[in-house]
């Protein structure tokens, strides 16, 4: 899978943008703020439909010079290649409205486009997969999750509307100090549903976690050049309710990887977990009324990120912490490349590689150029040609003001 071609109008920087590309390696060079990372995040935003950046879609609508008039939103197109079918996907982001899309001619709601191009992007930004807080690291499960599987975007998007209109009624009775009959009945209903949209979550994570290990463990060996044992492990709010212990791989016995951690894979049965999940929130009513807050459920998992059998978040180097980052995005490229076939998508993802050459000290850039220089395209952004590894050969395009040269650089 590749990018032939893609065109931008009032997109970040770029008030009109057609660009034309080629399989394998394109790198973007350019000093900071002048359009390189805009191009790449508009190739991930009509994959994921969300910036790897901002959070806003306003965000990403280009800034009228003053006394200019501002534009009502942004278009994008691109035309992906799967062996010789290409296709052609649009997405219009139109401010204060409901976005817009389009696959080939036919009008389409946009989360049709998920699984059309499929991208994987490393950034600086990847560090907080590991410092940061439990959210970072779910969306990235949920990522990659409605990657291998589009249809699970709507399920990720219920889920948040029933646990925000349950969070609502918690509130509601916690201003009120007290429950009536009718809300907990009320209450009950909105048990069901959240119990039914987490297990699904729930599982789809816990698939992309299995599916991950093997990769990661891998990856982490290629970029640090280090023995150090990596282990990944899905914690589940619904088994420390159970009263299971948290995961902890210096309990692992030789013959146990499998089954580790307890407790892990019974996970991965939807109607079951519901079942226990909507007991788990009954007996947690009182409590959730007196706080206000769910207290059970995927919103509550964390993904946890062990190195040589300790928490990568707290005890890891900076090193460490920078390989393990991008041990998780090369993992998760790897896993698309090799396991999409099992829900039948088809061809590698497009990796993008956004101005991380620069973060990595020389063993790191020369392992990363060696793991990725087989891909199918590779976009790469750069402040400087002596960023980019020389493994890395390709086509290297200037971007000075949002605009693009074949300059010699």
């Amino acid at each position: 899978m590749y990018v032939s071609d893609l065109s931008a109008d009032d997109f970040r920087s770029y008030e009109h943008l057609v660009l034309s590309l080629e399989p394998g390696v394109t790198a973007f060079i350019g000093s900071n703020g002048q359009g390189k990372t805009n191009l790449v995040e508009a190739v991930g935003y009509l994959s994921n439909l969300t910036s790897h950046r901002v959070g806003a879609d306003s965000a990403l609508i280009r800034r009228a010079e003053p006394g200019q008039p501002q534009p009502a939103g942004a278009v994008l197109r691109a035309k992906v290649v799967h062996g010789e079918r290409p296709t052609v996907l649009e997405i219009e982001l139109i401010s204060g409205k409901a976005n817009r899309a389009r696959l080939g001619r036919s009008p389409v709601r946009p989360r049709e486009l998920l699984g059309v191009l499929r991208t994987v992007i490393f950034a600086p930004e990847d560090l907080s997969l590991v410092r940061e807080e439990p959210g970072v690291r779910r969306r990235f499960l949920d990522d990659l999750a409605v990657t291998l599987r589009p249809s699970l975007a709507g399920v990720r998007t219920e889920h948040d509307k029933i646990l925000a209109q349950r969070a609502s009624l918690l509130k509601s009775a916690r201003a009120a100090r007290r429950s009536t009959a009718s809300m907990l009945s009320t209450l009950e209903v909105w048990d069901a549903q959240l119990a039914a949209a987490a297990a699904t979550l729930i599982a789809a994570r816990v698939d992309v976690v299995r599916r991950l290990r093997p990769w990661v463990a891998s990856a982490y060996e290629a970029v640090s050049q280090a023995q150090s044992p990596v282990h990944l492990a899905y914690r589940s709010s619904l088994l420390a309710h159970e009263g299971m212990a948290d995961p902890d791989p210096r309990a692992i016995t030789p013959g146990q990887e499998e089954s580790w951690p307890p407790g892990e894979a019974e996970l991965l049965d939807q109607a079951s977990t519901a079942e226990r999940l909507e007991a788990a929130m009954g007996q947690l009513h009182a409590r959730e009324i007196d706080r206000g807050a769910n207290l059970v459920g995927a919103h509550r998992d964390e993904l946890s990120l062990f190195l040589s059998g300790m928490p990568a978040k707290g005890f890891a180097s900076h090193g460490e912490q920078w390989s393990l980052a991008l041990a998780l995005r090369l993992a998760s490229y790897e896993m698309l490349r090799h396991d999409v076939a099992a829900y039948g998508g088809d061809g590698e993802p497009v990796l993008i590689l956004d101005d991380v050459f620069a973060s990595l000290d020389d063993k790191r850039r020369r392992a990363l150029a060696h793991t990725v220089a087989g891909a199918q395209q590779v976009l790469v952004t750069a402040a400087v040609p002596q960023d980019v590894p020389g493994e890395l050969d390709g086509t290297r395009l200037s971007v000075a003001g949002s605009r693009i040269s074949r300059d010699q650089l």
